[in-house]
């Protein structure tokens, strides 16, 4: 009896699952609609791109309950793509490094 009242309080009504699940598929529809109409270049990447991100950011938030717990959200979902970014940025440095040390010791080439 106690865990069914701790777990009352942590349900959310099934109208903002119902609303969410609606939102998914008219996503989906915009999504199957770019190929449908044929855009081509990089509006349709950009769109397709769009419209999948917001998806999953739909699903993360409710589905996952990352809207109600803000850091879950920011280690989950900011975090990674940070450091990843970090790291590229780690990577870009250490490249031009490279080329450079090369181009010093070994020349420019024939």
């Amino acid at each position: 009896m106690a865990q069914e009242q701790a777990h009352s309080g942590q349900q959310h009504p099934i109208r903002l699952y119902m609303v969410v699940w609606g939102l998914l598929f008219v996503l989906s529809t915009f999504s199957y609609l770019v190929d449908y109409l044929g855009i081509q270049s990089y509006l349709r990447w950009s769109l397709i791109l769009l419209f999948m991100v917001l998806k999953a950011g739909l699903i993360v938030a409710i589905f996952m309950h990352m809207a109600w717990e803000r850091l879950a959200l920011i280690y989950a979902i900011l975090l990674p793509p940070v450091l990843v970014l970090v790291f590229a940025a780690l990577m870009v440095s250490e490249s031009h490094y490279t080329v450079l040390t090369r181009l010093a010791f070994l020349g420019a080439g024939p």
